[in-house]
């Protein structure tokens, strides 16, 4: 369980600093949501989610690493953490289940890739 707050609160900084980085920002008249994507460096998206138009983090958010690959999948609604969010690296999947901003469970799983044939 620790791991799972570890992983949240570097999350959080995360999100922190991208407002420091490259962004574009586009308002959804039908949702009523700012829709934002923030860039690496190097250009590659690096995060992208919603705002509601007083500040607070709406629907699912998705950062990405350097090379464009998914590692975090996460959910809120008015700002509060809710659902699953799912936390990849290179040997596991880590999924957080959020009920009313509080981890309700974890689980995590060893991602196994298959064996090349070596005939």
């Amino acid at each position: 369980m620790k791991k799972s707050i570890l992983f949240s609160i570097a999350f959080l900084i995360a999100v922190a600093t991208f407002a420091q980085e490259k962004r574009d920002l586009k308002l959804n008249k039908d949702t009523n949501l700012i829709g934002v994507v923030y860039y690496h460096d190097n250009g590659v998206v690096s995060q992208t989610g919603a705002y509601t138009t007083d500040g607070k983090l709406q629907g699912e958010w998705l950062s990405y690493n350097t090379q464009g690959k998914k590692q975090i999948s996460a959910n809120y609604d008015n700002g509060k953490k809710v659902g699953k969010w799912f936390f990849w690296n290179k040997t596991t999947l880590k999924e957080v289940d959020y009920n009313n901003n509080v981890i309700a469970n974890v689980s995590e799983w060893e991602i196994k890739f298959p064996v090349a044939n070596s005939n």
